[in-house]
């Protein structure tokens, strides 16, 4: 789970990026949105600035078959580049990307 300004919006753009169905829970002000991916759930709760600041949410890390393509999957749907591709390992390569929403993703992969 990853903490946005508007979760909805955030699940809609990765949802869109990953052509999977999002999934809303909306309780009041309060919005927790996510997609499934492959088994995995990816959410997004709404920030707030006492509990959950925006910035201090874990980065979620994608493993990916093609990390260079998947990169440019996401920087053509509107994420910027925020660091790397890194080689951290002899066979392990990472990067991270910013997402229209400001949350911090990222990648891992050859």
């Amino acid at each position: 789970m990853t903490f946005a300004v508007d979760p909805e919006a955030s699940a809609r753009w990765w949802g869109e990026v990953l052509n999977v169905p999002v999934n809303l829970d909306v309780d009041g002000d309060s919005v927790y949105a996510w997609v499934m991916v492959a088994g995995v759930e990816y959410g997004w709760h709404q920030a707030d600035d006492e509990r959950n600041p925006r910035g201090r949410s874990p980065v979620v890390y994608w493993a990916v078959d093609d990390l260079d393509a998947a990169r440019k999957h996401l920087l053509d749907a509107g994420a910027v580049h925020h660091r790397g591709p890194l080689q951290v390992a002899p066979s392990r390569r990472i990067c991270q990307l910013i997402d229209p929403f400001g949350t911090c993703v990222g990648l891992e992969g050859p």
